[in-house]
């Protein structure tokens, strides 16, 4: 079943090739994209102003990939690192492809991870294989991506989306992800110093100000 945005849709992602409401939806996203920023539709900023320090280290973190390997946060002190749960099936599924240029663009001072998570519409049911596939043959995505988890409150959240989401971890923040493809930054010396919507394009002034270009 298919509405026009997409909201509720059964897809086969076992094919690494886009449906034809995925290629619709990425041809429409800067429509998409404009429209909400026109009318003011999870265009969210949030911002650490106080410089607030995270009682639980970011480092203390680690996260599986979808290769299998896994990730320790250690390994990215002195980077700065942006995190965003991500779909498949979304409005905003091309961003993919902007945060893959702006990872290759500023990879030696920024790390890009994806978490993908089908919290919002089932807009994301492929296996883990799949989406790695998926992400790699249309949008070109070399980033790391995790495994599929949750990504909101709750007794399943995956746990870098549980520091993330709790100020008594992360120091300031309890936003969760509004929908796919929000973003949250962290800084060099592993504090949370941004939240973006998803309306926030990776590649806008906002998100490159923070990161430092």
């Amino acid at each position: 079943m298919i509405t026009f945005w997409g909201y509720v849709e059964i897809v086969n992602l076992n094919s690494v090739n886009m449906t034809a409401r995925q290629k619709v939806l990425k041809a429409i996203y800067p429509v998409f994209t404009g429209y909400n920023r026109l009318f003011g539709i999870r265009t969210k900023i949030l911002s650490n102003r106080s410089n607030s320090q995270p009682p639980e280290s970011f480092y203390s973190l680690s996260v599986k990939l979808n290769d299998g390997s896994v990730m320790s946060f250690n390994e990215l002190r002195g980077q700065k690192v942006l995190l965003v749960n991500t779909a498949s099936n979304c409005g905003y599924t091309a961003q993919y492809h902007d945060l893959e240029k702006l990872y290759q663009r500023d990879k030696d001072k920024l790390m890009v991870i994806g978490f993908p998570a089908n919290d919002f519409r089932s807009q994301e049911n492929g296996s883990d294989e799949a989406i790695a596939q998926f992400c790699k043959s249309n949008f070109g995505v070399t980033f790391p991506l995790a495994v599929k988890a949750s990504v909101i409150k709750g007794v399943n959240q995956q746990l870098v989306f549980q520091w993330l989401t709790d100020k008594a971890k992360n120091g300031w923040n309890s936003k969760q992800p509004s929908w796919n493809f929000s973003k949250y930054l962290v800084n060099e010396r592993g504090v949370l110093i941004n939240y973006f919507d998803p309306a926030i394009s990776p590649l806008s002034s906002d998100v490159k100000k923070a990161i430092g270009e």
